[in-house]
């Protein structure tokens, strides 16, 4: 009869193990999932490097440029050009042009992804302005480069090795929390903001 009450409590023990587990589990599930897509690609996430490998090869790839702003945010945003024709391995530069079309100060930060999603592995940035807040007042335009390579080793992988075209689309969406911060501060902090565009 006495051990019943230690079995009960061998099960009471095992389910909270297993209940923070699972929490634990939950918690770390979006950054092992964000590293996973960075490490692999997956999803059309791109790469970032500090600079080119030096290797460039005569085989030219062409990278289309598409710009997407969600409805909640007022925003004209678009690439400079549509398209570039480029040897895999060069470094290249294109900027994107983002207008504040309201009548007030908003705030906007860029996700982005590459198709087909299996070139992401191989799409290196070098500068970027995504996941970085921009703030533009009203009428305010800005300029934001993209500095890209396509890695060589493109050609090695039997999925992409016959690509031609590679898409770097981005979409705009409205920084809440950043608009609740310019809201709840006091009117000395609201001076002289500055707008950012770097990684």
């Amino acid at each position: 009869m006495s051990a019943k009450p230690a079995n009960n409590s061998k099960v009471v023990t095992i389910c909270l193990g297993m209940t923070f587990g699972m929490l634990g589990m939950a918690y770390a599930a979006v950054p092992l999932y964000e590293l996973f897509c960075q490490v692999t690609g997956y999803a059309g996430t791109t790469q970032r490097a500090e600079d080119t490998t030096g290797e460039v090869l005569n085989k030219t790839i062409k990278v289309r440029f598409d710009a997407n702003v969600s409805n909640e945010l007022d925003w004209e945003f678009n690439p400079e050009i549509r398209e570039v024709e480029l040897k895999i391995g060069e470094k290249s530069q294109v900027s994107y042009v983002a207008k504040n079309v309201s009548q007030f100060d908003s705030f906007g930060t860029a996700t982005f992804n590459v198709s087909p999603g299996a070139a992401g592995i191989y799409f290196n940035k070098i500068e970027c302005f995504c996941f970085t807040e921009q703030k533009l007042t009203p009428g305010q335009s800005v300029d934001m480069p993209v500095i890209f390579f396509v890695d060589p080793d493109i050609v090695n992988d039997p999925l992409l090795k016959d690509a031609t075209t590679i898409t770097l689309s981005y979409t705009f969406f409205p920084d809440e929390d950043a608009e609740q911060e310019i809201t709840q501060a006091p009117q000395s902090q609201l001076d002289g903001g500055t707008t950012k565009s770097s990684l």
